[in-house]
């Protein structure tokens, strides 16, 4: 249920210029984050307002560790429970849409521009588009050498050309397939991967988990520009699970500090010249999270 506080909260976000205390750039703007918190800590949702107190949270029907934020202000997420499925909720925690799976788990999802849905499941691996009475209207096979469904893939991008890109967490690889499951382009050796994303520039941007790195490679696969732990020790880089391009050109970083809680940040903000502009490293009623998002981005 949606609170006063909430409702407060958000309405300034949007109208009142902001600053953010203990950041390295004096012009940096107070975020309001979205996070999904898993591990030693309950699995929830939680927002934070400007000054980093927590607002709004909300259990998942059972285990969520990826969502996107709609523009209309929903969130859409996977969850990988019994059953299992994406469903997408109000602000109110309201539900709107949900897809119950006849896999064995889904995590990954998008929002596609057309209205559908994409869908990441396990056993069998592939990616589902599934339109807004749940039909599904295109299955895309996906390659993996993982046998166990729980590590199989987790985010999953449709591309502009039709193509999807696909983070394969338990083989860390990445790969680009066509409409029919055909590989056209992968990236591989990157440990624990969650999120892969193709930049406009046609580098694909990468996170490599429990290699404590993000990377941009090209599509000839060599790397254009890395963050790694040793860039910034101050924040603890454990496993990267999430990344968010914002507006101003920096990125958002989701740091999943498991087996490392207590200490670090569980986000920051980079710049491409490495940079940390922000960080978020609370740790009085947060454990661990997967994913963050900046909202209003």
């Amino acid at each position: 249920m949606i609170t006063t506080t909430r409702l407060f909260a958000t309405i300034l976000a949007f109208i009142l210029p902001l600053s953010t205390p203990g950041v390295a750039a004096e012009a940096a703007a107070k975020r309001r984050l979205l996070f999904t918190e898993y591990g030693k800590g309950p699995n929830r949702f939680g927002e934070l307002d400007g000054d980093g107190k927590l607002v709004w949270e909300l259990k998942p029907p059972s285990t969520t560790v990826i969502f996107q934020a709609l523009p209309n202000g929903n969130i859409l997420f996977g969850y990988g429970g019994q059953p299992t499925g994406v469903r997408e909720i109000t602000s109110r925690g309201e539900t709107v849409f949900d897809y119950v799976s006849k896999s064995h788990q889904v995590f990954g999802c998008e929002r596609l521009a057309n209205g559908n849905t994409l869908i990441a499941e396990q056993e069998p691996c592939q990616a589902l588009e599934v339109n807004p009475k749940g039909e599904i209207v295109h299955v895309t096979p996906l390659t993996t050498n993982v046998k166990g469904f729980h590590l199989q893939v987790r985010n999953v991008h449709k591309l502009p050309n039709g193509n999807i890109l696909a983070a394969h967490e338990g083989e860390g690889a990445v790969r680009e397939v066509d409409p029919q499951g055909k590989v056209v382009w992968e990236y591989t050796g990157v440990t624990n991967t969650g999120e892969a994303q193709r930049l406009a520039n046609g580098n694909t941007l990468i996170c490599c988990g429990t290699q404590k790195r993000l990377i941009e490679v090209t599509p000839n696969k060599q790397i254009a520009w890395e963050f790694k732990a040793e860039d910034a020790p101050e924040l603890n880089v454990t496993w990267v699970s999430s990344v968010q391009q914002l507006k101003n050109g920096n990125l958002l970083v989701g740091n999943f500090i498991r087996g490392q809680e207590g200490k670090g940040a569980h986000a920051y903000e980079i710049t491409r010249d490495k940079k940390v502009v922000w960080k978020w490293d609370d740790h009085s009623f947060l454990q661990s999270l997967t994913t963050v998002r900046a909202l209003g981005e």
